[in-house]
């Protein structure tokens, strides 16, 4: 397929099926185990986060796992995470937002800065 030889393209499909690997695990945590939603958002973070290195690796920038890039990888996302809850926070918190779909509102916002730090490290 011609579209998908853009790497931002790939980028952006990868985070939406990131972005759905993140919520299911979010609702499951929040809604049905009624886990505080702040908890829920950080886990589905970090359950996302590991199946977004190797959809990444493999995937958006087509280059080789290793462990050098497993661990170099958080980095990318510091700023994601880091924005992203503040982002649901401020959402929920402030603007009164509905906690089950604040955070995806959240993600808007980190999309850019995160594809030009994840390059950075993986194509190292």
């Amino acid at each position: 397929m011609k579209q998908l030889d853009n790497e931002f393209t790939r980028f952006v499909l990868v985070g939406g099926m990131n972005t759905l690997n993140y919520y299911a695990a979010y609702l499951l945590l929040h809604v049905v185990l009624s886990v505080p939603y702040m908890i829920a958002h950080i886990t589905g973070f970090f359950i996302s986060f590991v199946i977004s290195f190797f959809l990444n690796t493999y995937f958006t920038y087509q280059v080789r796992p290793t462990w050098k890039k497993f661990f170099q990888f958080p980095l990318t996302q510091v700023v994601n995470v880091g924005a992203s809850s503040v982002f649901a926070y401020i959402f929920v918190e402030w603007l009164d937002i509905n906690s089950t779909i604040a955070p995806l509102g959240a993600v808007i916002f980190t999309i850019p800065i995160t594809f030009i730090v994840t390059g950075k490290i993986l194509k190292r």
